[in-house]
Order: structure tokens, then C-alpha cells, then sequence
């Protein structure tokens, strides 16, 4: 069984900064992709930042030069470090691993964490 489990949420204020963390846990060969995704209450679900597995980052527009997507492959972690916060970014932010590769798999498929809430205060 793959598990995603998300830390590092909470309450700020605006201006403020909080990093997310992500580890990905099972019989895990390989991800290509980890991404951390976020859903406000009453919108959809957005892409926040993505990163591959050699390095190459997206963000969405909204995030962009305010948060960094990191990762470790090796550990099968990732981190989203936020600064300059806005209340705008409150939400409850998902990880997810894209492309997940499992012994004895071949296959690959994609997994998501339960979620970690962010709130930034005004």
C-alpha cells in the first residue's frame, strides 16, 4: 500500500511563511512527477507546483516567486516552501506522486495525500 502524508499546515499571518512536507511511503520504485494541488473552499482544485524527476519545476501564476517546490527522489519526499503568504492561499493542499512505479509493478499510476489545511490570516 502507497501512503502520501502531508505536514507542516496551520495558521499565519499574511507576509507570513510555512513549508509543506510530503513523504511517500510502500514498496516505491520510482515517481516521475510530485506535485502539491490545493482546493479552497467552494472552487476547484488547482495545480500549485509541480516537479519532475529531473528537476524541472511548474507553478501556477498565482504562486509564482512566492513558493518553491523541492525534492528528495531518493526518500520519496517532497516540500513546498510558501512565503509572503496572501489569504487568497488558504485552502486545504494535497500532495500527490504522478506516475508512481511499485515492486513488482510495472505499471504506474498516480496517488494523493489526505490533505493538509492552510489558512492565512489578514
Amino acid at each position: 500500500q502507497v501512503q502520501l502524508l502531508e505536514s507542516g499546515g496551520g495558521l499565519v499571518q499574511a507576509g507570513g511563511s510555512l513549508r509543506l512536507s510530503c513523504a511517500a511511503s510502500g514498496s516505491i520504485v520510482s515517481i516521475r512527477v510530485m506535485a502539491w494541488y490545493r482546493q479552497a473552499p467552494g472552487k476547484q482544485r488547482e495545480l500549485v507546483a509541480r516537479i519532475s524527476t529531473g528537476g524541472s519545476t511548474k507553478y501556477a501564476d498565482s504562486v509564482k516567486g512566492r513558493f518553491t517546490i523541492s525534492r528528495d527522489s531518493a526518500k520519496y519526499t517532497t516540500a513546498l516552501q510558501m512565503n509572503s503568504l496572501k489569504p487568497e492561499d488558504t485552502a486545504v493542499y494535497y500532495c500527490a506522486a504522478e506516475g508512481l512505479r511499485r515492486s513488482p509493478h510495472s505499471r504506474e499510476d498516480d496517488h494523493w495525500g489526505q490533505g493538509t489545511q492552510v489558512t492565512v490570516s489578514s
